[in-house]
């Protein structure tokens, strides 16, 4: 006998609370990306919504392209693209009601802009200037997060508050899949679970965490396979299918908002650009892979979709495409003005009430600045 076996001779039967609560097969996830756009399944898709995803997926992509350009002018210090991601960011922004809350990462500026904030100030944290640059409250939109899955806990937490309060409010929050090697990922499932908080989990699973790949974070099935062990459903779909990913996302926020619990929904896609204007992603993926997966572009499947079933001609998407440059040139335009920078808002908005040594910090401050002022004055003179 083992010693396992011996082990297992003397082990006691576990009490009634440890046996399983529920049956597991109703949380798994299919075995394959759910699709929308070139099935049978679309014929039942809502036209004006298909038209609206278009429109912003249009619109998302420029403002990728414009924000990159920017990052190569000096006006930003840095940008993580989500070109080939469009379908997720756009479908995460329109699928909630205006009481919801969306928490994105940082390469999620594009659903804070889909959402309603405006696309300068969406920039502001990536451009190097003071906080989150808009106001959360506003639009119902958390800051940015660059701390990886750091944001995940924060939307279970307010969901739950939302809840025990008596608001009917649904909280999605957005993460890439190497925000699921982290712990704050793994904590916030497990509480949403064991609370039943209304929170939809995204992951975008677009490949690379930076440069490594999936493969080496997880041996999992899938990521959607991992809400099992929580205990929530597991939904996969086809992450540059802009009509299932608003499907997908719709039903999660309706078992939410019902009482029903979170959800964990992973969106496959490809991060086509690199990880950000500083990263080479040739030493460490193919060209052959990337022009594999432009074959499979979000924008080049609605407009197929919408153009076959007679839902858009070449005005239709003229019309979209000017629309996406009018954007861009009022970014461009607004991003080019230096921006007035006050040092004081170093110390604002950090706490209510600020400590005794912020105070110390400011002072100290403004009495360098008053001294620099008098040296230039003297000099003037």
């Amino acid at each position: 006998m083992t010693v396992m076996e011996q082990r297992g001779a003397y082990r006691p039967s576990p009490p009634p609370a440890w046996q399983p609560r529920t049956d597991p097969a109703p949380l798994l996830p299919d075995a394959e990306p759910y699709r929308v756009l070139g099935t049978e399944a679309a014929a039942k898709a809502d036209p004006e919504l298909l038209r609206r995803l278009y429109a912003h997926v249009v619109r998302g992509r420029r403002y990728n392209a414009q924000a990159t350009a920017l990052t190569k002018q000096g006006r930003l210090a840095v940008y993580p693209s989500s070109t080939g991601q469009e379908a997720c960011e756009v479908a995460a922004a329109l699928v909630l009601q205006e009481r919801d809350w969306l928490f994105p990462s940082y390469r999620d500026t594009l659903a804070a802009v889909a959402r309603g904030v405006d696309p300068v100030e969406a920039l502001t944290l990536l451009r190097g200037d003071w906080h989150t640059g808009y106001d959360p409250y506003e639009h119902r939109v958390a800051p940015l997060s660059t701390p990886l899955a750091t944001q995940l806990p924060h939307a279970v937490g307010l969901a739950h508050a939302a809840r025990l309060k008596g608001d009917d409010v649904v909280a999605l929050a957005m993460v890439g899949d190497g925000g699921t090697s982290e712990g704050d990922f793994h904590e916030a499932l497990n509480f949403a679970a064991v609370w039943q908080a209304p929170v939809v989990f995204l992951v975008q699973n677009n490949g690379f965490a930076i440069s490594v790949p999936l493969a080496k974070q997880t041996a999992a099935p899938s990521l959607a396979h991992k809400a099992v062990g929580y205990g929530m459903p597991g939904r996969l779909v086809d992450g540059n299918d802009a009509a299932a990913v608003h499907e997908v996302l719709a039903d999660a926020v309706r078992h939410a908002r019902a009482g029903g619990g979170p959800t964990l929904v992973e969106a496959v896609t490809y991060r086509i650009d690199a990880h950000t204007n500083a990263d080479d992603a040739t030493r460490y993926r193919g060209d052959a892979e990337v022009e594999a997966w432009r074959d499979h572009d979000p924008l080049q499947l609605l407009e197929r979709e919408l153009t076959g079933r007679g839902l858009l001609d070449e005005a239709g998407a003229a019309a979209a495409r000017e629309d996406a440059e009018a954007m861009a040139a009022r970014l461009r335009e607004r991003m080019n003005q230096d921006p007035a920078l006050d040092p004081a808002d170093l110390f604002a908005h950090v706490y209510a009430e600020p400590t005794p040594q912020l105070r110390e910090q400011q002072a100290l401050l403004e009495a360098e600045l008053a001294a620099e002022n008098e040296s230039r004055e003297g000099t003037a003179r």
